[in-house]
């Protein structure tokens, strides 16, 4: 194909012109070609290896590589943060939503109060509400209960989390003080009660964190939820990763082994939490959100505080998890949460389908590969896998897939595991085996 480039004179293209002959290539919307070709014409003076033709069409294959789209996790990684955590269908139609409309009376309703009944059900808790993640959960509660006075943290779990998600200035930013107890790995009941019987602390809550994604192993010491829950202040926990109930009465067979040491919604209410707080975006299965479970008269005062209304989800995600409660309700979320689809597959499944990728892409060999659940939870845990390995790395090559696969590499062999993609994207990978193998 014939590029534009500059004419005899020695001018470079007219914008117009490079747009036009970009929008050959890219179906993307004119006002963006039109900036790829005046940028590419500005650079081109400046760049004597690249023609403006060029770089114009380098500015729109980068600009469509960035752009929100599927892709196929082949890492093992099932809660994976830079693929979106838990992978969920968005089922919605183009529909007004009585978001905010009590059917009964016809009046204005609480866009928390059906949502907020479900998951207190689920929680064993009185009441629930839901927010955009589980720092503005973290951030509300805090501000909320403890606004001009004091916040007891175990120094052990002042932690930072994720993307700068740091204790000590959430704490700060709710307009709290916090107050560090005991030491970086032993804390027991004794320092919260001497931090709340010191002079000149003014204790509002004690707050409980899961260190998520990090742990200390060896000679450390922390304190139950259901001793901190005998202190005369109320016990919020951050529970993070979103596990509703440890026993999983969801699963046909018994909770799995890598969640033994997950701490859990229903078991921290039960032992004594005032609230507690977690992500909607992991172990739960469902959109980003953050949700706040616990006593009623507290749940109460997170929703009337003026932080709610700017953290308030909209309707999308309010439904996303009206749908997951019910799944988790009416014990179907194997078949119904991707999630649990992909924690529960069987082993053996997974060889099979290994298999048969390799006979039919006559690539590659079958490999029996450790996944994780990712994005903080159950740190150092990993689940039983099977998965395909090919020699060299072919990462790039497999991420420019016309449905991009997102694969891992170690010594030079590159893994897809197969835990974490779904069965009806095998012959995406078949086909993109195939090509390597050209």
């Amino acid at each position: 194909m014939n590029r534009v480039s500059v004419d005899t004179a020695g001018r470079p293209p007219s914008v117009d012109a490079l747009a036009r002959e970009l929008s050959l290539r890219h179906s993307l919307p004119h006002a963006l070609l039109v900036d790829f070709a005046r940028r590419a014409i500005a650079n081109s003076t400046t760049n004597k290896k690249s023609s403006a033709a060029e770089l114009a069409d380098q500015l729109a294959i980068e600009f469509s590589q960035s752009l929100l789209r599927d892709v196929i996790n082949a890492t093992g990684v099932l809660l994976h943060t830079n693929l979106g955590r838990a992978p969920m269908a968005m089922q919605t139609s183009n529909r007004a939503s009585n978001l905010e409309l009590n059917m009964s009376t016809g009046e204005r309703g609480s866009r928390q109060s059906t949502v907020g009944k479900l998951l207190a059900l689920l929680c064993g808790a009185e009441s629930a509400i839901v927010v955009n993640n589980n720092a503005a959960a973290v951030l509300l509660v805090v501000a909320a209960l403890a606004n001009s006075r004091d916040v007891a943290v175990s120094r052990g779990e002042s932690v930072e989390i994720g993307g700068n998600f740091r204790i000590p200035e959430v704490t700060e930013q709710s307009g709290a003080r916090l107050v560090d107890v005991g030491t970086t790995n032993r804390t027991r009941l004794r320092d919260y009660k001497k931090a709340i019987d010191k002079r000149g602390n003014d204790i509002a809550l004690v707050l409980k964190v899961h260190p998520s994604n990090y742990r200390v192993s060896g000679f450390v010491e922390e304190t139950p939820v259901r001793e901190l829950a005998t202190l005369p202040v109320p016990v919020a926990v951050d529970i993070g990763s979103g596990l509703i109930d440890n026993t999983c009465p969801w699963l046909e067979s018994r909770a799995p082994s890598w969640l033994s040491n997950e701490p859990a919604a229903r078991q921290s209410i039960n032992d004594g939490a005032a609230l507690v707080m977690f992500s909607g975006d992991k172990l739960f299965g469902g959109p980003q959100c953050g949700v706040i479970v616990g006593r009623a008269d507290l749940i109460e005062a997170c929703a009337q505080h003026p932080l709610a209304r700017a953290l308030r989800p909209g309707s999308t995600t309010m439904l996303a998890m009206q749908s997951l409660a019910m799944s988790y309700l009416g014990r179907t979320a194997t078949k119904e949460i991707a999630f649990w689809k992909m924690a529960t597959i069987a082993t053996a499944d997974l060889q099979s389908r290994a298999e048969q990728i390799i006979a039919t892409a006559k690539v590659g060999e079958v490999c029996a590969l450790d996944s994780i659940p990712g994005a903080g939870s159950a740190p150092g845990a990993t689940i039983d896998s099977f998965g395909v390995v090919i020699e060299g790395d072919h990462l790039t090559n497999l991420r420019m897939n016309e449905t991009p696969i997102i694969a891992r590499v170690k010594d030079n062999k590159t893994f897809l595991d197969l835990r974490t993609v779904q069965p009806d994207d095998d012959e995406i990978v078949i086909r993109a085996l195939q090509r390597l193998a050209k």
